[in-house]
């Protein structure tokens, strides 16, 4: 367990201005940005190479202005506003405004500067929507994936000399009047080092790993498959609790309505969005699949067995294929496929007479002679055609998105609105954007607060250290 302690007499066999505990997306960003803005820096990193929830994760980042969404010339013009009004919008103006705001006016040039500084290339996905995001801003590396991400990060943060340390457990913080002044790194072999900074950066992620945690903030995941990195105990709320930080947004999290069951591999959602629907083991529907993939893991895990079937066709099997978790799918013998309705229920076990009826039904949405009963509009893409394919899925908690409160430089606030001395949090450890409740996620504001709040903690934590 993760405990602070008085720094007095604690020998430190080494020294850093900047300090980051975590070698995810946005602890490289705040590494990346703190060595740019002249620091010194130094990341931990618990396992033996740096991923965290980044690498489980799609790698898609919402942002606007940015040098790659003004290239594809958009007949929708896009902005920081606009992006905020659909973030505030999904979280029914529930997540804190002036932390959306922040984010959302921060990210583009973010992006813009580790293109730059970094070369590190961006796509612009522009061939769907995710649910809720009311224009094409999301933006990825060429593998499309989180692995990708991190690679690209993980390069420039090596190109840039930045010191990290792997397989560097931080189990202790020391602290002299509210000041951090050092930390604890165990080793694998149980062997403890001491190193001491003039600012701490915080990016260790949420507490999805921690089931006690998860049982308090969020009991409807409570039992739920968590696909998130194993190492997300919660230490940061831990450690803010002990600081007397303000808390924020706990029962906020990102589950995902879409996990591959039992291989564990993510299928996009885009599936859902361009005319796929969800069908459990009766062969019915149960929901609007097109209200947001994260709520959508509460009502797949309400259904016979916590499972339910992604029904798709030629057209959208197709268009999956240029994602690599979908084909990584694929090669795990996820998908399966039927040249037929009766083939199709035979394949995946459903009652046949059902399965026929729900298609017909969201054929004749489709085709607008009925609305449908959950609220789906079914009319901008075409009905779905033989042959079909299935994928079984479950609900998973993918994160959590409360945390610690911060300020306008990512500083970790205390209840009465003053910032602790020389701590910092992003990422996962910070309160995020989504709100308190899991309906309010967007897609992407995870990776949206890491890369932005990211960057802010490691200039202004360079800043304070060249202070000290």
């Amino acid at each position: 367990m993760s405990t602070i302690s008085p720094s007095n007499g604690i020998s430190f066999e080494a020294h850093t201005p900047v300090l980051v505990i975590g070698g995810g997306a946005c602890g490289l960003t705040a590494a990346l940005k703190a060595h740019d803005t002249g620091a010194d820096v130094v990341v931990l990193e618990r396992d033996a190479q740096p991923a965290g929830s980044t690498a489980m994760s799609s790698g898609f980042i919402p942002a606007t202005g940015t040098r790659c969404q003004l290239a594809a010339n958009l007949e929708q013009p896009d902005s920081a506003d606009i992006l905020a009004s659909d973030i505030l919008a999904k979280s029914k103006h529930l997540a804190d405004d002036k932390l959306v705001r922040l984010a959302t006016q921060t990210i583009g040039p973010v992006m813009d500067w580790l293109e730059s500084a970094h070369d590190i290339e961006w796509l612009l996905l522009k061939d769907f929507l995710y649910p809720g995001h009311t224009r094409h801003r999301m933006h990825a590396t060429p593998e499309k994936t989180g692995v990708g991400l991190m690679t690209r990060l993980g390069q420039a943060a090596d190109a840039a000399g930045i010191a990290l340390m792997t397989d560097a457990h931080v189990t202790e913080l020391f602290v002299d009047d509210e000041r951090i002044r050092g930390v604890a790194v165990t080793r694998p072999g149980g062997a403890v080092e001491h190193i001491s900074c003039d600012a701490l950066i915080l990016a260790c992620n949420g507490y999805g790993g921690n089931r006690e945690l998860v049982a308090e903030h969020i009991p409807a995941l409570a039992d739920a498959p968590y696909y998130g990195h194993a190492g997300n105990q919660g230490d940061a709320l831990l450690w803010g609790r002990a600081l007397n930080a303000e808390l924020k947004h706990l029962t906020g999290c990102q589950g995902h309505g879409s996990l591959a069951h039992p291989h564990g591999i993510l299928i996009t959602w885009a599936l859902m969005m361009e005319g796929g629907f969800q069908v459990n083991t009766q062969g019915c529907r149960f929901s609007n699949e097109h209200q947001g993939y994260s709520e959508q893991s509460v009502a797949v895990l309400a259904q016979p067995d916590g499972v339910a079937w992604n029904i798709i066709d030629q057209r959208l099997y197709d268009f999956a294929k240029s994602f690599p978790d979908f084909q990584q799918a694929i090669d795990a013998g996820a998908v399966k496929s039927a040249a037929t309705i009766e083939e199709l229920a035979q394949s995946i076990d459903v009652p046949l007479l059902t399965l026929q009826d729900t298609i017909a039904e969201a054929r004749t949405c489709q085709g607008g002679a009925q609305a449908d009963p959950f609220g789906r509009d079914f009319t901008s893409q075409p009905a779905l055609e033989a042959p079909y394919f299935a994928i079984k899925v479950t609900g998973a908690l993918f994160h959590t998105q409360g945390g610690l409160n911060i300020d306008a430089h990512a500083r970790v606030l205390r209840a009465d609105g003053t910032p602790l001395p020389n701590v910092f949090a992003v990422g996962g450890a910070a309160c995020g954007v989504s709100g308190p409740d899991i309906s309010g996620y967007l897609s992407g504001n995870g990776l949206l607060t890491a890369l932005a709040f990211g960057a802010l903690a490691g200039e202004f934590a360079a800043r304070q250290a060249s202070q000290s």
